[in-house]
């Protein structure tokens, strides 16, 4: 299963911290940023995704984030 998301995250710092934070609470999943893209897409590869989880995470830390369709 993927999920992707748009955020408004800038910097790789700022992504490779928040890719740390949601693999300890889905550790068996893949997740990536493509800041390059204009959507600051956020890509989330598991065999279960919860997205208000994923959401809430992030915003916890001060950004937007929302699934994209």
């Amino acid at each position: 299963m993927i999920e992707v998301f748009k955020t408004n995250v800038q910097e790789t710092e700022q992504s490779q911290m928040i890719v740390k934070k949601l693999l300890e609470h889905f550790p068996d999943s893949t997740i990536n940023f493509d800041l390059e893209d204009c959507d600051k897409i956020l890509r989330v590869y598991a065999l279960s995704i919860c997205s208000h989880t994923i959401i809430e995470i992030l915003r916890s830390h001060g950004y937007h984030c929302e699934v994209l369709s």
